[in-house]
């Protein structure tokens, strides 16, 4: 049995999803989306930080999978998601979990089989996947996806026999604590 938290993180809003993995598939256990309040970006990741920190201290993890920053159009929006990755990524290096990052097209691809996938059909694809009751909200799926994007990674490397070093495909960075 391992559960596993995905983060679709942003400034403004952080997706989060926790699932476990069953013999036969996935289980939800909770998914939401995290509102950040703050009027500079220091306080909205602080509030990031502390936000990620309760919905772990919650759910206990055993595994953390995060989508990766991809650059658009804006580079400043990249910087400021960059610095939101950072601030729930250092929530679990606090707490000693490995992280595992996916871009976007890989979590797309590995939840609906197209990395060019509209953001519908990943909801739609997480609530038939998770045998929810209606699709979730779009940061929320996003976060489901990215959980499910490692259970089918870390499954498929699991059988496999490979550790995280050997992974290749998989970032895998160990916490440590600076002593």
């Amino acid at each position: 049995m391992t559960i596993i938290l995905g983060i679709d993180p942003g400034s403004r809003t952080t997706g989060y999803g926790v699932i476990e993995i069953e013999k036969g598939g996935y289980r939800h256990i909770e998914s939401g989306a995290l509102r950040i309040r703050g009027e500079t970006l220091p306080e909205r990741l602080h509030a990031i930080f502390e936000a990620v920190s309760e919905v772990l201290d919650r759910c206990q993890p055993d595994e953390f999978a995060i989508e990766n920053v991809f650059m658009h159009r804006n580079a400043d929006s990249a910087l400021k998601l960059g610095q939101a990755r950072g601030a729930a990524i250092c929530t679990a290096a606090n707490r000693d979990l490995t992280v595992y990052e996916y871009t976007p097209a890989e979590i797309k691809q590995a939840v609906v089989g197209r990395g060019n996938a509209a953001k519908q059909q990943v909801q739609m694809m997480v609530r038939a996947l998770l045998n929810l009751q209606s699709n979730p909200q779009a940061d929320e799926a996003d976060a489901l996806a990215c959980a499910i994007c490692h259970g089918n990674r870390s499954h498929s490397m699991d059988r496999m026999g490979l550790s995280t070093e050997e992974r290749g495909c998989v970032t895998g960075w160990k916490g440590r604590r600076p002593r």
